[in-house]
């Protein structure tokens, strides 16, 4: 799978601010160095609240497409244990990522998977490269993954060749993953998270997940219960590769009653396939080479068709979500009724405090920008803890500099500058450099209007 480049949200806000970035005092701190990089615990796994009925649908939709469309017509994995090697110019944080995520394949999954020992064979290379590397080759991605090759110089000279073709396979033996080393570490850990996923297991992406990396929303940036359910059920010893659909089929009720007990029962209907046109429409109001008036269009094309095809799942809210973004700079009045649309319709589905939060986010931008500042303060507390648990520590940082921003407005000056100087040893890790850390505070300092008076609250 290819991880496809996110554009940031944050410059989308710049046009509900008051004032160009440039032109707006910044709060860094006083110190010219930030605090250090903080890092995630162990990860809180969520409970699974999809009958195995709806699990086995999914896993069938996952398994056996490609995000193409293709029909896969046999089932593959891995036979035996999988080791992992890392090559390249790889930052100091992916060596302990990629402990933590392997960890947790191993224990959440059951997979027999380790880093691969000095001079030993890997199934799976992980190899980092400069970003204008990757983009040379497959432009808009962020990262990828690909079969039959060891390491990138063996899949530029195969990239051509149906030897790369997942659909030809009849069992996993070898992958390369390739992921960015001059970006945050979150994006990288992201990258690892989603495409050794994928190596090990599912193709394809489904829009209707509200719990998964397997969806190109890009709301969960690790590897969730539902993700590491679907990767247990890949590696069940009833199953093996060259399988058919249809075997495949036949044995994941049995498979799903013994991992999935709370799931057994008859369960719902099984879900509404995404049709095409709305796919289409979501792809092009956010893919490159679009207009920023056709994007737009496309996103509103793309609400039509959720309704009319009567999504009752995040497929709907997540047309709004679009919608919002794209209509920030061009119609601030359409782009925050898009986004209260979106969180209501998140609000209305289990499991979705994620995407409420990403929602939450926009609104709160609102909100700081006409002086709101106690709503900003009540949807930020409310979001946080979601985030935290998803361990998305670009949108935790974010939403804490917001924060800060709304107590000083209170004048509340003393809980803002440790709200925001906490802040910053999460942005280190979600956002990146030095410098792009003190953009983004400068951005979201640009938010609030400029003459505001927290004693006379204008």
């Amino acid at each position: 799978m290819i991880r496809v480049l996110s554009v940031c949200a944050l410059a989308l806000l710049a046009g509900c601010a008051a004032a160009p970035v440039s032109e707006q005092p910044t709060r860094a701190p006083a110190t010219s160095e930030l605090p250090p990089m903080k890092t995630f615990g162990s990860y809180q796994p969520a409970p699974i609240r999809a009958t195995n009925r709806q699990l086995a649908a999914d896993f069938m939709e996952l398994s056996f497409q490609m995000e193409s469309g293709r029909q896969l017509t046999r089932f593959t994995r891995f036979e035996g244990p999988v080791r992992v090697a890392v090559r390249g110019a790889a930052p100091s944080t992916l060596g302990p990522d990629l402990a933590r995520l392997l960890e947790r394949l191993r224990r959440e999954a059951g997979i027999d998977i380790a880093r691969a020992g000095q001079g030993a064979e890997a199934q799976i290379v992980v190899e980092a490269l400069t970003r204008k590397q990757i983009q040379r080759y497959v432009p808009q991605a962020a990262c990828f993954v690909v079969p039959n090759v060891d390491g990138f110089d063996e899949f530029v000279r195969n990239r051509r060749s149906t030897r790369v073709d997942w659909t030809r396979l009849e069992t996993r033996t070898k992958a390369s993953v390739f992921v960015p080393s001059d970006v945050s570490p979150q994006e990288i850990r992201d990258c690892l998270h989603e495409e050794i996923a994928q190596a090990l297991g599912p193709l394809n992406d489904l829009y209707r997940l509200e719990n998964s990396v397997f969806n190109d929303d890009n709301f969960h940036p690790v590897l969730t219960s539902f993700d590491m359910l679907m990767l247990r059920v890949t590696y069940a010893p009833q199953l093996r590769s060259g399988m058919s659909p249809a075997q495949v089929q036949q044995a994941l009720p049995g498979i799903l009653d013994r991992v999935n007990p709370a799931g057994r029962g008859a369960g719902s209907a099984a879900p509404i396939i995404s049709r095409r046109d709305w796919i289409s429409a979501v792809e092009s109001a956010l893919g490159p080479g679009t207009s920023p008036r056709r994007r737009e269009e496309t996103a509103v094309e793309a609400v039509r068709i959720a309704r009319d095809a009567k999504f009752t799942d995040v497929r709907h809210a997540f047309s709004y979500y679009v919608l919002g973004r794209l209509a920030l700079g061009s119609d601030p009045e359409l782009s925050l009724a898009s986004f209260l649309q979106a969180g209501g319709l998140y609000s209305e589905a289990p499991g979705t405090e994620v995407q409420q939060a990403h929602v939450t986010m926009q609104i709160v931008a609102f909100a700081l920008t006409n002086g709101q500042p106690d709503t900003a303060l009540r949807l930020v507390n409310e979001a946080l803890p979601a985030v935290q648990r998803s361990e998305n520590a670009a949108l935790l940082a974010t939403l804490m500099m917001m924060k800060a921003e709304a107590l000083d407005m209170l004048g509340r000056p003393n809980e803002a500058r440790t709200v925001r100087l906490d802040s910053l040893g999460w942005a280190r890790y979600g956002i990146g450099s030095d410098d792009q850390v003190r953009a983004r505070l400068a951005e979201i300092s640009s938010l609030p209007p400029p003459l505001w008076d927290a004693e006379r609250g204008s």
